[in-house]
């Protein structure tokens, strides 16, 4: 894709990290296509690896979900299957790692932790940092619920340029898909109607220009990646295009089960 993808924009290797702007239109544009996934599409799908990574961004810098190799058809009776656990670690939800039961709340434990990468920049885990910062889950809830303290935690590279108030509210929702009871998260609808709140309440500036630089300039499309593989599967999740979801090719298949 011609701007890579989110975990470009929030590497530290990144000359040109995601603004607050575009961190909010990444969190509306994922939740919009996860709610599509679980609740409006003919197959309801459970997408399994949602991280950074596997959300691309287009030349208009929507965001795209990719990567449907591991994603599962939902349960047709009850609320959860017996599978396999597959994934990528730091994502996925508690009770999936600890039985193998996967329900769409799973989907939704991810974009809580994503939700957090916003926040901070920082991956779910990192070996590099202090022991007590190592998990980005259990590092972040203490701060997540007092704003003074959440401002201590906010990704530096933001160099201070975003609204408190709105990171609060992202941090409040993102506590909320990170309870660890899975019956007591939101469903994500109930997701994409909060997030949008929040963007709706913030002032996201042009969509033409979502980056800033150390300088705190706002700067034009960076230079198209190379090596990108174009053949990845892509959801297109652009807003008011009226397809949710594409499917390029790709067929939901059964995962062996346990």
């Amino acid at each position: 894709m011609p701007h890579g993808s989110l975990a470009d924009h929030l590497s530290t290797r990144s000359p040109k990290p995601a603004s607050w702007a575009m961190r909010l239109r990444v969190a509306l544009d994922t939740a919009r296509g996860l709610k599509y996934l679980h609740e409006d599409s003919e197959f309801k799908i459970i997408f399994r690896d949602l991280k950074p990574s596997n959300i691309l961004l287009d030349e208009n810098w929507n965001a795209k979900l990719s990567d449907f190799g591991l994603a599962r058809l939902g349960p047709q009776e009850g609320s959860h299957v017996s599978t396999a656990v597959v994934g990528t670690i730091g994502y996925a939800a508690p009770e999936y790692i600890h039985t193998g039961r996967l329900s769409s709340k799973n989907d939704i434990w991810s974009y809580g932790v994503v939700l957090y990468e916003l926040l901070t920049g920082r991956r779910p885990l990192d070996r590099n940092r202090p022991r007590g910062e190592q998990n980005l889950v259990e590092w972040v809830k203490p701060y997540s619920s007092d704003t003074k303290k959440l401002e201590t935690i906010m990704d530096p590279r933001l160099e201070g340029n975003y609204s408190l108030k709105s990171a609060a509210r992202i941090a409040s929702l993102a506590n909320k898909c990170l309870v660890r009871h899975a019956r007591y998260r939101p469903k994500m609808s109930e997701v994409l109607e909060m997030v949008q709140k929040i963007v709706d309440s913030s002032d996201l500036g042009t969509p033409e220009h979502p980056l800033i630089s150390h300088s705190k300039e706002l700067v034009s499309d960076e230079k198209k990646r190379k090596g990108l593989d174009l053949k990845r599967r892509i959801a297109d999740i652009k807003a008011g295009d009226g397809r949710w979801f594409t499917w390029h090719k790709w067929t939901p298949k059964l995962v062996r089960t346990q």
